[in-house]
């Protein structure tokens, strides 16, 4: 039963359709407009930095608590590259069991049944669900945070600067364990984050191939109002 529970907790949590919510109450089908995804950064692009940024935080919170929660319940917070187990103690199927519950939120954002299925791109709610495996992908994507806002920043596009962030995800998985010893990998950590890796990368198609031709569109900032 918890095979089933743990991932229909983080599928249900992550299926919350905030982007389209936040944009409703406003009036607005953000399907409509943009590039007709509900996730934050097209809400941004549509709504303005605060609706944009209480979608983010949404976004990342429902993949964060039931990673989290997950993480608590299982015993596998605070448990890098299994240095702490002993015999017996929280088996490797804990810590599948855990990731579990964090990709499925992913997936839930993505193809979430309240919105046809039509969900985001998943980056805000697979940083907030990595966040919750503390702390070896805790630490794997915050350094991919880091690789995130330096790439907006050079060139202000958002799909490719969360490939590159996405892939930095488990080249920083296995970079720790060479770092310290404490933070070794093991399998689960390494196939969910070359997994989610793969999906992000495959989400972003579109804007890689824009890209390569030269019409990736660029974030701007809306002017403010009279400016």
């Amino acid at each position: 039963m918890l095979w089933v529970l743990y991932p229909l907790a983080g599928f249900v949590c992550g299926s919350i359709p905030f982007g389209l919510w936040i944009a409703r109450a406003r009036g607005v089908d953000i399907r409509a407009h943009g590039s007709g995804n509900i996730g934050a950064t097209n809400v941004w692009r549509v709504l303005g930095r605060g609706p944009g940024m209480l979608c983010f935080t949404l976004d990342v919170l429902k993949g964060l608590v039931p990673s989290l929660g997950a993480g608590v319940l299982l015993g596998t917070i605070g448990l890098g590259g299994f240095q702490d187990f002993g015999p017996g103690d929280a088996p490797e199927s804990r810590v599948w069991l855990h990731l579990g519950a964090g990709v499925a939120a992913i997936l839930g954002h993505m193809f979430t049944p309240l919105a046809g299925f039509r969900g985001g791109k998943g980056v805000a709610t697979a940083f907030g669900a990595l966040l919750g495996v503390w702390p070896l992908m805790t630490c794997a994507v915050l350094l991919a945070l880091g690789v995130w806002i330096v790439v907006f920043r050079v060139g202000r596009m958002v799909g490719i600067a969360s490939v590159l962030a996405a892939v930095v995800v488990p080249l920083g998985v296995v970079g720790l364990g060479v770092i310290d010893e404490s933070l070794r990998w093991r399998t689960p950590h390494l196939v969910v984050s070359m997994g989610l890796a793969a999906v992000v990368v495959w989400k972003h198609r579109g804007n890689i191939r824009r890209t390569v031709n030269g019409t990736e569109p660029r974030f701007e900032k809306k002017p403010k109002p009279g400016g």
